[in-house]
């Protein structure tokens, strides 16, 4: 019977762990979904962008990392997303580029598998449009 309670544990363990693991899987999709997202928002409001009224709808880095973290992206993991905006050429004027890095800290938590946090990141470069 104690070989029958091991075979078990280690059958729950090897179940929680894949499912640990397809978190984790979907996590990293996630957070580059995050990434391309924001840049595509920061690409469509760059120096020129103007509203219907002719108001300027130009946005900064701030406003940008604030558009990504509050996306209403599913946090299965239960970690820590950090968001990073930069314009690498310097300005925000079309045909420069903008550059969003998104970092998240997933807590990874298997049985009898000492915890430990997994730190991924994606960034995303886009040409500014407008």
């Amino acid at each position: 019977m104690d070989g029958l309670c091991a075979a078990a544990s280690y059958l729950a363990g090897l179940v929680f762990g894949l499912m640990e693991i397809s978190m984790a899987c979907y996590t990293r999709e996630t957070i580059s979904e995050v990434a391309r997202e924001a840049t595509r928002y920061a690409m469509a409001h760059g120096s020129t962008c103007q509203t219907g009224s002719g108001a300027s709808c130009m946005v900064t880095a701030a406003t940008v990392n604030t558009y990504a973290a509050s996306g209403g992206w599913p946090n299965l993991g239960g970690g820590t997303m950090t968001v990073n905006t930069n314009y690498p050429d310097g300005n925000k004027a079309p045909v420069s580029r903008v550059q969003v890095t998104v970092t998240y800290l997933f807590p990874f938590r298997v049985p009898m598998i000492p915890a430990s946090t997994l730190t991924m990141s994606s960034t995303s470069i886009e040409r500014i449009v407008q």
